[in-house]
């Protein structure tokens, strides 16, 4: 009997000891740590992983350009130069352009319904699949709110005032914008205000109120679009190498995964708590003109946006595969919002 006793307290000593031991995760951040939500998000992630763990997870987050360019984190991830990152989907498009669509959507939809694509409606195990081949593994660890839809120095009336502008634009919405003849260009966060200051483009897009705000973009351009047809819904994600993830004990990667679980509610309901204030800030003590899109800009952007859908799907069989899963699930889930929600 003291033998048994014995054998099964030197199992529980040494499993405990397992999910005790140290790990160090050195993550390059897509964005400014100090920014709102999305850049201070993984510092939030490291405080709760040290809480979890008691000290065994140390998540070490670097700014934006201390490790590698913020655009090019999940690459590096991949590679093994990085052990993680924290950025988005669609900052990995330049590979697959259906890496787009696990981000955001132009004219998709709000939060619940994104994430039960992603999370339950097969979404996830796309996007496991397409980072899987390059060595990444990757957990939704946030999602925020619509998104405003530009910042511009004039008042656009038309969809022929958009012509020949040079904007910053993310995602599948670039290619849409360029359908209306802007010329697009995906900037780092950090390097957005200088770019607009210095007339390297003549207009942006970048996030939700209460980020823009912190980036400037209301000293140099005074009309605010909305709304963010082209992120009503957004992503982030927790990118990890595979052979690092693998590593882990399970005890470490149910802690990150329950964290990341948290996380996104805290951000979910930041988000949603604080834009009014930087809208009305920034209408009232600065100027800005907040402005929504004409039903014929709209319409026209609508039907780029469709075009765009139409083109890729043609052009790229990982794009059709997933656009084929996103809209067979919103189409299933349409009994469900037309009959559950209020309009």
């Amino acid at each position: 009997m003291k033998i048994l006793i014995c054998a099964l307290a030197s199992f529980v000593v040494a499993g405990s000891a397992h999910a005790q031991q140290k790990v160090r995760i050195n993550l390059g951040n897509a964005f400014p740590n100090s920014l709102t939500l999305i850049g201070e998000a993984p510092v939030k992630l490291s405080k709760k992983l040290e809480r979890l763990s008691a000290g065994s997870i140390e998540l070490r987050v670097n700014e934006p350009g201390a490790l590698v360019p913020a655009l090019q984190a999940i690459q590096a991830t991949g590679q093994g130069s990085i052990d993680a990152a924290w950025s988005n989907a669609g900052f990995f498009a330049g590979t697959d352009s259906a890496f787009n669509m696990f981000a955001t959507v132009p004219f998709g939809p709000g939060i619940p319904e994104f994430m039960a694509w992603i999370q339950h409606g097969g979404g996830l195990q796309l996007s496991r699949e397409m980072f899987g081949k390059h060595g990444v593994y990757n957990i939704p660890c946030a999602i925020i709110p619509p998104e405003a839809s530009g910042w511009f120095r004039r008042e656009i009336k038309s969809p022929q005032d958009l012509k020949g502008l040079k904007m910053r634009f993310f995602g599948l919405g670039a290619k849409v914008m360029a359908k209306l003849g802007v010329a697009t260009q995906l900037l780092a966060p950090g390097d957005i205000f200088q770019a607009l200051q210095l007339g390297t483009i003549d207009a942006t897009e970048f996030s939700l109120p209460t980020m823009d705000q912190k980036l400037g973009f209301h000293q140099v351009a005074k009309f605010y679009y909305f709304p963010g047809w082209h992120q009503q819904a957004t992503f982030l994600e927790f990118y990890i190498n595979r052979k690092k993830w693998d590593s882990l004990s399970d005890q470490h990667k149910a802690m990150i995964e329950s964290a990341c679980g948290d996380l996104t509610h805290d951000v979910i309901a930041e988000a949603e708590a604080t834009q009014w204030k930087a809208m009305t800030e920034m209408r009232d003590k600065n100027g800005v003109q907040i402005k929504k899109w004409s039903p014929e800009i709209m319409a026209a952007i609508e039907k780029a946006w469709h075009e765009v859908v139409a083109e890729e799907s043609a052009a790229n069989p990982n794009f059709k595969r997933v656009y084929a899963s996103y809209s067979k699930f919103r189409s299933d889930y349409a009994i469900w919002r037309d009959h559950g929600y209020l309009k």
